[in-house]
């Protein structure tokens, strides 16, 4: 990877782009073909930490505005069918809207992405305890996960590609995790309107890693509506059943003949309301979802087409497994970046990932990283319209 400065960046992108330190987000970038990362402050946390954006302008027309503070995507702008940039995805104009909100809106997510049933989990025959911060279950890291800190990062530039760099290091018994945690996740622009991300760890004491994306999406624009017309293909066969806490049971059942079929294109809309209990359960689709794709190497997880603005996405992963969630959580209370509030299911999420509770499951692939090894894994978004 070649690494560079901040101010190196910007000198290398100024021949091309005039790129400038305290230029303004997204809706601002120039065209097509201007690879160039500019940095400007985002603001601060409620306890004084300041918060930097990065401005990635792709070379084919993608262009992201990401913060340091949990790593979150704040606008991903798109083309649709005639060329048209919108923001589809959903966040926040201040680190505020983040901690008041939602913090989770287009963040990293750790240790352990997903519910940890009952804050618990026992390794190598000791317990460990969680926050219960979700229904008496640990989600997200706990209270205090990934998405709550501010990044050590720098830019990065590598061909026609720009991206940026985080990383940070997890104390032993952050959250009652155990083992000091080194983490390094890199956010990748490319020319192909793909968006990479590289997640590494090592540790000096065996513990659960599960790192993910919690990105939002609606391709018709932030605060554009719900995600119900959206169509959704997922390359999984089968998906793990869930308790009415959302833990899964411990199986797998193929998704032959159920609402969970998406093996071929559907509309998200189409069976969300159908007599079913685990839609019941998650209040319309929050499952996760056992891929094809099983080897560990890049392979298709999911497609997502909205017809209208023609966008469209691949998700590729190297990740055993994907969640759905399609924003049953959301309200009308959340206020939007454009000046008008988000809506029930506004947005929707594929985090790919391992299965949810697999520390408690034994019969789920292990998400047990212990000395001397290095957990990678790597996903991208691959835009584009028609």
């Amino acid at each position: 990877m070649v690494r560079q400065s901040v101010m190196g960046v910007c000198l290398a992108a100024l021949a091309m782009t005039g790129c400038q330190s305290n230029q303004g987000g997204g809706g601002q970038m120039r065209g097509k073909n201007e690879p160039s990362v500019v940095v400007k402050p985002f603001g601060k946390t409620k306890d004084g930490q300041l918060v930097q954006q990065y401005t990635l302008t792709g070379a084919g027309g993608v262009v992201m505005d990401v913060i340091d503070f949990g790593g979150k995507v704040v606008r991903l702008y798109t083309p649709d069918r005639s060329g048209a940039k919108a923001d589809i995805t959903l966040g926040f104009n201040d680190v505020a809207g983040y901690e008041t909100h939602d913090k989770y809106f287009g963040s990293l997510i750790g240790r352990y992405g997903n519910r940890i049933a009952n804050g618990r989990f026992t390794l190598d025959g000791v317990t460990y305890t969680l926050p219960a911060n979700n229904n008496g279950n640990s989600l997200h890291g706990g209270d205090t996960g990934f998405d709550a800190y501010v990044w050590h990062s720098e830019p990065l530039s590598e061909g026609g590609s720009v991206g940026i760099k985080f990383w940070m290091t997890s104390p032993d018994g952050d959250q009652g995790y155990p083992g000091k945690l080194d983490v390094t996740v890199r956010y990748w622009l490319t020319p192909e309107n793909v968006w990479r991300i590289e997640y590494e760890a090592v540790t000096d004491k065996a513990t659960p890693v599960n790192l993910t994306q919690h990105i939002y999406f609606n391709f018709k624009g932030e605060a554009e509506g719900d995600i119900l017309d959206h169509e959704l293909t997922l390359f999984a066969e089968s998906m793990t059943p869930v308790t009415a806490g959302l833990i899964p049971t411990g199986k797998s059942v193929p998704v032959k003949g159920t609402p969970f079929d998406f093996t071929a294109p559907w509309t998200i809309g189409a069976r969300i309301n159908a007599d079913n209990e685990q839609l019941r359960f998650g209040g319309g689709y929050d499952h996760n979802f056992l891929l094809n794709s099983q080897t560990g190497k890049l392979a298709p997880a999911a497609a997502l087409y909205e017809k209208t603005t023609g966008r469209y996405m691949e998700v590729w992963t190297t990740e055993p497994a994907i969640q759905f969630y399609c924003g049953n959580f959301l309200t009308d209370k959340i206020p939007g970046k454009r000046g008008r509030n988000l809506c029930r299911r506004g947005g929707l999420a594929l985090e790919t990932q391992h299965a949810p509770d697999s520390p408690n499951q034994p019969g789920f692939p292990s998400t047990i990283l212990r000395p001397g090894a290095v957990y990678k894994t790597v996903t991208e978004y691959r835009f584009g319209a028609k």
